[in-house]
């Protein structure tokens, strides 16, 4: 589909809600490109995605339970956003000549230290803002951080936690169960760093819980490649290294960091010497494979790429 996507981004837009997006916007296509991990998880991840809109309106809750919200867990660097706002374009070109949006939300705008402000914040994003996006058509709703809005209450304490917050997870419950109901065309792709920070009332009610794990070594070479080719159109010379002796080596060095962290670390090994540093051009395997060990022990101490 070739139409024009407007995105809406800011002031214009209703308190904790960053961005909207009409879908399918083919950007996103490519974001999904740029996961590297099992197919056989992609193919789990779309199909729940597609199921959501597919069956829900047709069966009953008391049949099939579905409450229309996904779960991405693992690493920071794994890439679960990235791949949730391509699964959001992935699933729309699905369902062929369907308009969709996507919703990002911004749950850090959400919280106060105002008492109950924080949970009519959260009750006005779900009653309000999502629920006039989804009266409209197809809609699927990225929750970044989602222990934010949805941390695990056993683990709090009233004394050192403000009931606020507390109530803000009770807001998230209730608000999921009536838009389950109401809107079958309503799909949440949450995630989080911290799956044991999320109350476990949310997690039960996830259709699926997909772990994103750090890429084995043929993802790492993958990304690798991936990365040399991208600097080889404006450094032709780099291309070439993906193809050299030694490279397999340096994917494989690669194993035990995240995605974010490997392509961070290329650009450490382009940084590694002065004159690599004026011309990239000159940058060897053997540049990436020292960078890449750095990396690791960096990781090892605590230090992880940002």
């Amino acid at each position: 589909m070739s139409a024009t996507v407007h995105t809406v981004f800011g002031a214009d837009l209703p308190k904790g809600i960053s961005r909207i997006r009409p879908l399918p916007d083919p950007a996103l296509g490519t974001l999904w490109d740029s996961i590297f991990i099992d197919e056989g998880l992609k193919r789990q991840l779309l199909s729940q995605a597609m199921l959501n809109f597919s069956m829900r309106g047709k069966v009953p809750r008391t049949v099939i339970p579905l409450h229309g919200v996904i779960l991405l867990t693992g690493e920071p660097g794994t890439g679960k956003t990235s791949l949730a706002r391509g699964l959001a374009h992935r699933t729309a070109t699905s369902f062929s000549g369907a308009r969709f949006n996507l919703l990002e939300v911004e749950p850090h705008s959400l919280t106060s230290s105002a008492m109950g402000k924080t949970q009519r914040a959260v009750s006005d994003l779900f009653s309000q803002s999502v629920a006039e996006a989804a009266s409209s058509g197809p809609t699927i709703v990225l929750l970044d951080e989602v222990e934010t809005l949805a941390a695990d209450r056993s683990k709090m304490s009233l004394e050192a936690n403000p009931i606020d917050i507390h109530r803000a997870t009770d807001a998230v419950l209730v608000q999921l169960d009536a838009l389950a109901e109401r809107f079958p065309q309503l799909l949440f792709v949450a995630t989080s760093n911290f799956p044991d920070a999320v109350d476990r009332a949310f997690t039960s009610r996830c259709d699926l819980v997909l772990r994103v794990p750090l890429p084995d070594q043929a993802a790492c070479a993958h990304m690798l490649r991936d990365c040399l080719t991208g600097l080889g159109q404006i450094y032709s010379s780099i291309s070439a290294l993906a193809s050299q002796p030694g490279f397999d080596r340096c994917a494989g060095e690669c194993v035990g960091l995240d995605g974010r962290a490997i392509r961070k670390m290329v650009a450490n090994a382009l940084a590694s010497r002065p004159e690599v540093a004026m011309d990239p051009s000159k940058v060897t395997l053997d540049d990436i494979y020292r960078a890449a060990q750095q990396a690791k022990l960096n990781r090892g101490s605590g230090v992880k790429a940002k």
